[in-house]
């Protein structure tokens, strides 16, 4: 699967607003893929919303990339928002794909978006540890999607939902006591360049 974050910076008072435009940008007629998440920003850089779509294929998320770019309204919100990034991945190939949380059983509310640089010569072996570690790390809090980004800096995007603070601090501790997390020499193939964000689900947002 492939997959598209977008970010757009909003001023005070719109994300209610802006969540619905993105609702019906993302289901129009002639739209691609299928949103997935629609987050306003808790916890890291402010005032922004995380907006989640899935592609069946790399033509696909092409193609829509393609629309964004040539609509006067991306995401229904051009007259919104202040700024506007777009950043395309793909799956670890052994993920399932991401779905609602209607469909999944996956729900929040908070939801960590983690995005760690990788060193050279990095991605497969950190695919394949995470293969190996995710499966126990599933059981204290789900894992939602691990992708590699196909544009910028090389780097990957994982995404955990908890259903709390707490729960996320107690889920991280008890990962680090029983041995289970971080993956043992991931960090090895890993850059400092790592950001995290705690971000909340918008009304239109099919993870919950």
């Amino acid at each position: 699967m492939y997959y598209e974050l977008a970010t757009m910076t909003l001023p005070f008072g719109t994300a209610a607003t802006a969540a619905q435009n993105v609702q019906a940008y993302c289901s129009a007629p002639e739209a691609q893929g299928e949103l997935l998440a629609c987050w306003f920003t808790d916890i890291g850089q402010l005032n922004q919303m995380i907006v989640l779509r899935g592609f069946a294929s790399l033509a696909d998320l092409q193609a829509e990339r393609e629309r964004t770019q040539h609509s006067a309204s991306p995401f229904g919100n051009g007259e919104i928002f202040q700024t506007l990034e777009q950043h395309s991945y793909q799956g670890f190939p052994w993920m399932k794909p991401v779905r609602p949380s209607a469909e999944s059983g996956i729900s929040g509310p908070v939801y960590e978006i983690r995005t760690y640089g990788i060193k050279p010569g990095g991605v497969q072996p950190t695919i394949a540890l995470w293969e190996q570690y995710v499966p126990p790390r599933d059981q204290l809090s789900p894992c939602v999607i691990a992708m590699v980004a196909l544009d910028g800096p090389l780097r990957f995007t994982n995404i955990w939902a908890y259903p709390s603070l707490d729960a996320r601090a107690k889920a991280r501790a008890d990962a680090v006591a029983q041995g289970i997390w971080p993956p043992k020499g991931g960090p090895a193939h890993l850059t400092t360049n790592m950001v995290s964000t705690i971000a909340l689900p918008t009304a239109a947002s099919p993870l919950k």
